[in-house]
């Protein structure tokens, strides 16, 4: 069997975008490898068709990089080579250069690297994919791997998908319907403000509609904030690992959330998003994929395609304008919506 290491360097919510490219890579036969940062390790082990996952904190590409270290970086080229790789794609963002990667790759004696790039890459690669940039970036990652020669099986409807089967998690629900409210982002630019969160949570309690608050770890005193609003709110902040978060999202009616992984991740368990979506980035590019959505927020604010990580503008004017009401409604019409009917993207267990 032939080797295959896909490259995804930044977050979880990146890694399961880059889902339905990997299942056309392992559908080809490849035994199929990740390379992915410690943000979007755990997001690799759920993807259909990955058989290993290695974690290297790439400094061009995480977002709070350290100083390029040449002995890291010889030491990931060594690894590589032990692994005898024969093909590998890269896959990046439009605003990610691919070129610092594949020079690692040919340092460590792969013979055929693949990646999307605008840029001259002289020997680096040898497929230089070019796409309309302006599209999913699921699609963007599948059609690199289509310029290589790797399909996706029919039967695959190139949607998110997740590794089944998924943890058993009913004991931390609600016996009714519940909607989940995922108040963190990794990015402060994109979070809508904590207060309105509560303010949906009450809303949504007094509607009579169950809630389930989610969060990492890190987030456990704003899940705590925003589930203390009304008696049986439930607060998961922190206490599950990505493969439960994913179960807890796929029995929700829904999930309001902002741009970021878990609304990747509810995407990639087909429940519908009510997506917060601040436009620093393209919401043509990066809302939740191939899903029932209700898009909120100013698409067209100052901030839009800025990048920011901290919002710069006085007011959050993108999210602000949206109110608890607004999020309220949109609950309402995606829960009253018929479930769509998907041909589905296959579900696996040992790969």
């Amino acid at each position: 069997m032939t080797r295959a290491l896909v490259v995804r360097s930044d977050n979880a919510g990146d890694v399961l975008l880059a889902g339905p490219a990997v299942r056309a890579v392992a559908a080809a036969g490849h035994r199929v490898t990740v390379l992915a940062g410690p943000h979007g390790a755990d997001a690799a082990r759920l993807l259909p068709g990955v058989d290993d996952v290695l974690v290297w904190r790439c400094p061009w590409i995480d977002p709070e990089p350290a100083p390029v270290d040449p002995a890291e970086v010889t030491g990931l080229a060594q690894t590589l080579a032990r692994r005898r790789f024969d093909l590998a794609l890269v896959l990046t963002s439009f605003h990610q250069s691919p070129l610092p990667t594949a020079l690692v790759l040919r340092l460590a004696g792969v013979p055929w690297v693949g990646a999307i790039s605008e840029d001259y890459p002289g020997s680096l690669l040898d497929l230089r994919h070019r796409c309309d940039d302006d599209v999913p970036e699921a699609e963007r990652a599948l059609s690199l791997a289509a310029a290589a020669g790797l399909r996706l099986p029919d039967g695959d409807d190139g949607g998110l998908a997740v590794r089944r089967p998924l943890p058993d998690v009913a004991h931390l629900l609600p016996s009714a319907p519940f909607v989940v409210l995922h108040p963190g982002t990794s990015v402060p630019a994109r979070a809508w403000p904590a207060e309105r969160f509560a303010e949906t949570a009450r809303l949504l309690a007094d509607a009579g509609l169950a809630v389930v608050v989610t969060g990492a770890p890190s987030e456990r005193a704003l899940t705590r904030y925003v589930a203390a609003v009304a008696p049986g709110v439930v607060d998961l902040g922190g206490g599950t690992s990505l493969a439960e978060l994913a179960a807890v999202l796929e029995a929700a009616a829904t999930v309001v959330v902002g741009n970021t992984g878990p609304g990747h991740l509810a995407a990639a368990v087909r429940t519908p998003v009510v997506s917060l979506f601040a436009p620093t980035v393209p919401a043509a590019r990066w809302a939740p994929y191939a899903v029932p959505m209700v898009l909120l927020g100013d698409q067209e604010a100052v901030c839009r395609d800025t990048r920011v990580t901290r919002c710069p503008f006085p007011g959050h004017p993108c999210l602000t304008g949206v109110t608890a009401e607004d999020v309220v409604t949109a609950v309402a019409d995606l829960v009253a919506a018929p479930p769509p009917v998907y041909a589905g993207a296959p579900a696996e267990e040992g790969r």
